[in-house]
């Protein structure tokens, strides 16, 4: 067994333009899911059953499915049911964004019900709108508390961005992939691949402990 990475070098600045597609894709997706998932929550909490009994059947039916089964039945399925043609971007940017939905619903329907119910109560007393009590006061400290399991979130739709390689997105493991064909380096390709992806975390790894620092430094 012989390892030579030199046979890829010249591939790799092709392999790093995936990054500019990956972070395109899990960008976009991760503010639908922010906020899909923060309405969804607000269902949950909220006294309306029947929203509540819904938000519960969406999140049970995206956590209790794979996520590449979604991603396909959103590409293939979809033409099928309704004659319309998805774009592979878009069925990437949909599957990512309602399954990460799914997933942050609960996140801030914990962080939530972290928050001190007396600040519930005080805007209650005072008569401060539901909507705007929970925008203005609510929210803005639950996301204080559950800043580390968003940014973890956030890292998991990175590292799982790699499956929109099934549906043909020039992404990194994509052209890794394709790399590896045309110099027959498959190992060496996927692990500069595998090396990109884990550059990539540490990084939003450390960007999210310094959003975290800052916000505690504003309390």
């Amino acid at each position: 067994m012989s390892l030579d990475f030199t046979q890829i070098t010249s591939s790799i600045p092709y392999i790093l333009q995936g990054i500019g597609v990956t972070l395109k894709i899990v960008g976009i997706a991760a503010l639908i899911g922010f906020f899909l998932g923060t309405l969804l929550a607000i269902c949950k909490i909220g006294k309306v059953k029947a929203l509540a009994w819904l938000a519960d059947i969406y999140t049970s039916i995206f956590r209790g499915t794979p996520l590449i089964l979604q991603l396909l039945l959103i590409y293939y399925g979809v033409p099928q049911l309704f004659g319309i043609q998805v774009e592979a971007y878009i069925a990437a940017i949909l599957a990512f964004g309602l399954n990460s939905g799914a997933y942050i619903s609960e996140i801030i329907r914990a962080g939530i019900l972290a928050v001190d119910r007396g600040q519930l109560e005080a805007s209650m007393a005072l008569g401060i709108p539901y909507g705007k009590m929970m925008k203005d006061i609510i929210l803005p400290q639950a996301v204080k508390n559950i800043l580390p399991a968003l940014v973890n979130e956030f890292i998991t739709l990175t590292k799982e961005s790699a499956i929109v390689t099934v549906i043909g997105i020039m992404d990194i493991m994509r052209r890794s992939y394709i790399v590896g064909g045309n110099t027959y380096r498959y190992f060496e390709s996927l692990i500069f691949a595998g090396f990109v992806y884990y550059i990539m975390v540490v990084v939003l790894t450390m960007l999210g402990k310094l959003i975290e620092k800052r916000m505690s430094r504003s309390d």
